[in-house]
């Protein structure tokens, strides 16, 4: 979006500063997260009173009427117009279409991110497994898929322009390539992966969130085989028992989940699993948070990114019954991040007796000493002395 305003005359400017129009990305993900998109849009309006405020995004495409009633927007623009924003702020119109009628792949492309190290492309849109918390196959609609000619072209722009890692993500980036058919995923991926390895430049290549069910033998030993490849999988878990994966519609169970965790540490020496695990869900009940707690114990997954059960209005746990109150989730969640932490120092104790490879990415200065920020393969953050080193390297450290 902002390549797209820069192209049409506009001067993209720190959001602290007093700006002619704000442009406010949403996320509707969790109730925080519709209640921290209103106060960014307050924040903009309050810097200057005379701009003009667009919301963007999902809780825009949630409650387009809701948002435009807010007397901090102006402008509202939809998941399928951002192709169009730079048009609707010059016309100041709004747009928002029905998502869920949606079928093309909205492609927006990047030649390059300020970054300079690691740029973020998106392969696919929409998700089709309505698991009953969620709100965003409202929001973002059905699965769609970039084609892969417009990503090869994408990347070999980022990495013309500097860039030495690539990110693929997408709302369900399991599906790209097969319309959201389970029994298909993999192929399409993996044959991306392959040609964006081929684009000279790009040393490494990391994938976002996957769907559980992605990972068999043989997608795990052709990742396996790419030396570009980083071996750092967050695999959404959201609970180890499989009664609240049922209620939660997750098409899993809590052993089909830890067989492909064994599947990667077969394929991979030591590779970052994270996972998201939700607690409080509607019906959770002690046993079942017991559950969930022994397994992830038993687990030892890399990292846990713990939340609290969120009520979306419009989904079908909206409409299950026992609730759990919020201090019962609070100190659930108090749990849950115990056991991550214990995880995290354990991964990283274990990890850092292996060689491994940091991309350098910002300089900073620690205790008056020019130092290097970067990430491993696994995604660990390392600090690396800056003499001799230039941001975009790869250094080796550790014995070989």
């Amino acid at each position: 979006m902002m390549r797209q305003l820069e192209a049409s005359g506009f001067e993209i400017v720190d959001f602290s500063e007093k700006a002619d129009v704000y442009v406010v990305n949403t996320c509707t993900v969790t109730q925080i997260a519709d209640r921290k998109s209103r106060q960014v849009l307050h924040r903009a309006k309050k810097q200057n009173p005379d701009s003009l405020v667009v919301a963007v995004g999902c809780y825009v495409q949630a409650d387009p009427d809701r948002v435009m009633a807010d007397g901090a927007v102006d402008l509202v623009v939809g998941n399928h117009e951002k192709n169009r924003l730079a048009e609707l702020i010059l016309s100041r119109l709004s747009a928002v279409s029905d998502i869920n009628a949606v079928r093309d792949y909205e492609s927006m492309f990047v030649s390059r991110f300020d970054t300079h190290t690691r740029a973020f492309v998106k392969i696919e849109d929409g998700c089709n497994q309505f698991c009953s918390y969620c709100l965003i196959p409202y929001v973002r609609g059905r699965v769609r898929s970039r084609e892969p000619e417009d990503v090869v072209r994408e990347v070999e722009a980022i990495a013309a322009a500097g860039c030495r890692e690539v990110v693929l993500t997408g709302i369900h980036l399991s599906s790209y390539g097969n319309d959201g058919r389970p029994e298909h995923m993999g192929p399409a991926l993996l044959s991306l992966i392959d040609r964006i390895a081929q684009i000279p430049g790009i040393a490494r290549i990391r994938l976002g969130s996957l769907e559980p069910r992605i990972i068999t033998e043989d997608f795990a030993a052709h990742l396996a085989e790419n030396g570009k490849f980083c071996p750092h999988f967050h695999l959404s878990l959201q609970s180890g028992c499989d009664a609240t994966l049922k209620r939660m519609n997750r098409h899993y169970t809590a052993q089909d989940y830890a067989e492909r965790c064994g599947l990667l540490r077969r394929h991979f020496t030591l590779p970052a699993i994270t996972t998201d695990v939700i607690a409080g869900f509607p019906g959770e009940t002690e046993e079942e948070f017991a559950q969930t707690e022994a397994y992830l114990k038993e687990l030892h997954l890399s990292k846990l990114h713990v939340f609290p059960y969120s009520l979306r209005k419009g989904t079908a746990a909206e409409r299950l019954p026992d609730r759990v109150p919020d201090d019962v989730k609070a100190k659930r969640v108090e749990r849950l991040l115990a056991i991550s932490d214990a995880d995290e120092r354990a991964f990283k104790a274990a990890w850092s007796k292996l060689p491994r490879e940091v991309l350098l990415e910002e300089e900073t200065v620690v205790n008056g000493v020019r130092m290097f920020t970067g990430y491993t393969r696994e995604y660990v953050e390392e600090v690396v002395p800056a003499d001799g080193h230039t941001a975009g390297e790869i250094v080796r450290l550790g014995s070989t």
